[in-house]
């Protein structure tokens, strides 16, 4: 078995930008030891930089939709650091905001290759390293979406991979219970990133209209997940919403 470690460490994927980047900062911030994966080197290296916590953080390449390049992250973050205490599974993409009738199943797959099928690998290597491990167990947060909840026109590659996220997130919960492994999701809304920042020109909503949406600031959503990943493992997040408090998500429209 893979001997305890007094460190707490995660892996974050997607973390060079946007709310990887923040979930890792925080991380850094309180102490944790933290993998920070993506496929830009450079970017990543950049967070690493930022955090000014360059003992406790490693950049390392992965493509999440290539389940050896997943195998290679998880390995290389229990050769630095002896365990895995943590993973953030945040990596993800969107499609192209066209009708359904005229979405390219090149861009299609995209979509399902990296928020399904890499949101599964993640989650699997997570479990191979936590149950092999002594002490037993660790946490898994994996990032749903407000669209795991409700589509934006135009979103279906987005909003049925992040749908299936949560079936993900359900059965992993469950199955996890042998090992220790506590799995939980955090569905954002409108947090303030580089890709967020089209919502506030006015992008199209449900009644047709174009609309202008409030943001929040992004090192919110990056507290979140520090806070679930500062539980013991007794207790858990299954689901955890946060959004900018005035976006259009609760009522109709």
């Amino acid at each position: 078995m893979i001997e305890q470690s007094t460190r707490r460490i995660a892996v974050v994927t997607g973390g060079g930008t946007g709310i990887g980047k923040a979930a890792a900062l925080a991380l850094l911030a309180d102490g944790w030891h933290v993998a920070l994966a993506g496929r830009r080197l450079e970017v990543l290296e950049a967070t690493l930089s930022a955090s000014g916590a360059h003992e406790r953080a490693i950049a390392v390449r992965t493509d999440v939709t290539d389940p050896a390049s997943v195998e290679a992250l998880f390995a290389t973050t229990v050769q630095a650091w002896g365990r895995v205490d943590l993973l953030f599974n945040n990596a993800g993409v969107g499609a192209p905001g066209v009708p359904l009738e005229d979405l390219s199943l090149a861009d299609w797959k995209c979509v399902v290759d990296t928020n399904l099928n890499g949101m599964f690998y993640g989650i699997q290597q997570a479990f191979r390293v936590m149950k092999a491990q002594a002490p037993q167990g660790g946490r898994i947060i994996n990032n749903g979406s407000i669209s795991a909840h409700a589509p934006r026109p135009n979103s279906i590659a987005y909003t049925a991979t992040k749908h299936a996220v949560s079936g993900l997130t359900k059965a992993a919960s469950l199955d996890g219970r042998k090992y220790n492994i506590a799995v939980g999701q955090i569905d954002v809304g409108n947090a303030g990133t580089e890709l967020a920042m089209r919502l506030t020109q006015g992008v199209p909503q449900a009644n047709g209209e174009i609309g202008v949406e409030p943001l929040m600031d992004v090192a919110i959503v990056g507290e979140s997940v520090r806070y679930m990943a500062s539980l013991p493992l007794e207790a858990n997040v299954l689901f955890h919403t946060v959004m900018a408090t005035r976006m259009p998500f609760v009522g109709r429209g």
